[in-house]
């Protein structure tokens, strides 16, 4: 069998064989670029990083002041001068998940309890990028798992959807990585997650459907193979004004 984060037996099934977010590599934390002023905090591990992170700061920049230029305005004029820059920053900011794995990110969210009921934290509000248009896409996700003795701390819940969502995604893919993450970090029975979001590229541009919302749901364990555990946890996720 696979185990966890801290060495915890992942359910028979699973093909995980690594952390969920876990690169590889870290990249340099732009998301520590300071939105509000054009220069940097002071909290680099050395200064390497931090010309690292100027550089490719300028990089960015340059290329939203490539672009500003080819939709025909002027990169240069008062009002978009520091707009590269801006959206620079921005982006970093929009994509601070890839600094993120999943043991970063649960820490010590962790606790031994004995509680076998369902779990449901409920309209978590999503951002993200569609990695196709770079645009965003937003809405709210609902997150439910049966425990085997350990429960992850609520805000841990919430840290695991923002670190997937702040990164390039597609929402059948982000769905499905929320629902692995959890599998993973405590080994419950069962993990259901259901995403509902409204995408730009979809309301803005191309068929222009303004009220279109996609939903997406991931089942893991006996929220897959039991319908009434199936059942419970749709009915726990709505709300008098839900989506779902």
């Amino acid at each position: 069998m696979a185990t966890g984060i801290s060495g915890r037996n992942i359910a028979a099934g699973s093909s995980q064989q690594s952390l969920p977010g876990s690169p590889e590599e870290m990249r340099i934390p732009l998301s520590r670029l300071d939105t509000h002023r054009d220069q940097l905090d002071m909290g680099w591990k050395n200064e390497t990083d931090k010309k690292k992170a100027e550089e490719t700061l300028e990089k960015m920049s340059g290329a939203f002041s490539a672009l500003i230029e080819s939709v025909g305005e002027q990169p240069e004029r008062e009002g978009l001068k520091r707009t590269p820059l801006r959206a620079a920053k921005a982006l970093c900011f929009f994509t601070k998940g890839y600094e993120d794995n999943l043991a970063s990110v649960v820490g010590d969210g962790i606790f031994q309890e004995n509680h076998e009921e369902m779990v449901v934290v409920k309209d978590i509000e999503l951002f993200s990028l569609c990695e196709h248009h770079l645009v965003p896409f937003f809405g709210r996700v609902s997150v439910g798992y049966l425990p085997q003795g350990q429960v992850l701390g609520l805000s841990k819940v919430a840290r695991i959807v923002e670190m997937f969502s702040r990164r390039l995604q597609v929402q059948e893919r982000l769905t499905r990585e929320i629902a692995e993450a959890i599998l993973k970090a405590i080994n419950p029975s069962g993990v259901g997650v259901v995403v509902e979001a409204t995408h730009m590229c979809m309301t803005m541009r191309g068929v222009s459907k303004p009220r279109s919302r996609t939903t997406t749901s991931c089942m893991l364990g006996t929220f897959r193979d039991d319908p009434r555990t199936r059942e419970e946890f749709l009915t726990l996720s709505r709300t008098r004004d839900s989506l779902f």
